[in-house]
């Protein structure tokens, strides 16, 4: 097949695990959606997501798509819907073991944070602990749950209600991502880093209520 060729696949003829292989793999890099939640019993869950981006900023809000695994609702997703309350953070680069194994299936009374030597330490607004290293927490609060699809995929929305971020990354009110050095996600285990930048001249728009394209 030459490099002016392309594959072409109906999406109607494949497997959901199939799709989600070919998705997984377009879009790249996905940023990562470290969440803690506790259960309604008191029991701390942490785990990695990376199908999670913005949806608001007035107020700020944040989504994050949460599978089933097996026909039912994975832990996390269980955990926020009896709590309506989390933590997303953002892990950097120096964080991707334990991202990655964190992301491992335990039964529900295992506390993963405790597991890995994660040290924890209260929120502020939300009852749900952050983790202490995190350079980046979004304190969050449940506003509702989507489903999409046939395969049980829920889109969960959160108001993020307080920001924690490590000092130096604060830079006129912006994020300097390059020192954040974030973990990114792309196809299977496999995980990425931002690498080289260009800043290009600032283009002026009005920011509204809703984010824009582009």
């Amino acid at each position: 097949m030459g490099a002016d060729s392309h594959a072409v696949i109906d999406a109607s003829e494949l497997s959901a695990s199939e799709a989600y292989r070919l998705l997984t793999g377009v879009i790249v890099p996905r940023p990562i959606a470290w969440i803690t939640s506790r259960s309604a019993d008191g029991v701390l869950n942490l785990a990695p997501f990376s199908a999670f981006t913005l949806v608001a900023n007035d107020p700020p809000m944040v989504g994050v798509n949460i599978g089933l695994r097996a026909g039912t609702p994975k832990d996390t997703a269980a955990n926020i819907e009896a709590t309506g309350e989390y933590v997303i953070h953002i892990p950097s680069w120096s964080m991707q073991h334990a991202v990655h194994e964190s992301s491992e299936v335990h039964p529900p009374h295992v506390d993963e944070a405790e597991h890995l030597g994660l040290a924890t330490v209260p929120s502020d607004v939300v009852g749900v602990p952050r983790l202490r290293d995190a350079p980046i927490a979004l304190e969050c609060r449940l506003d509702r749950v989507v489903s999409f699809g046939r395969a049980g995929a829920r889109f969960t929305v959160g108001e993020v209600l307080r920001f924690h971020i490590r000092a130096d990354l604060l830079v006129d009110g912006k994020i300097d991502t390059v020192a954040l050095d974030p973990v990114a996600r792309i196809a299977g285990p496999t995980y990425a880093r931002v690498g080289e930048t260009e800043r290009l001249r600032p283009i002026v728009m009005a920011i509204t209520n809703a984010p824009t394209h582009g």
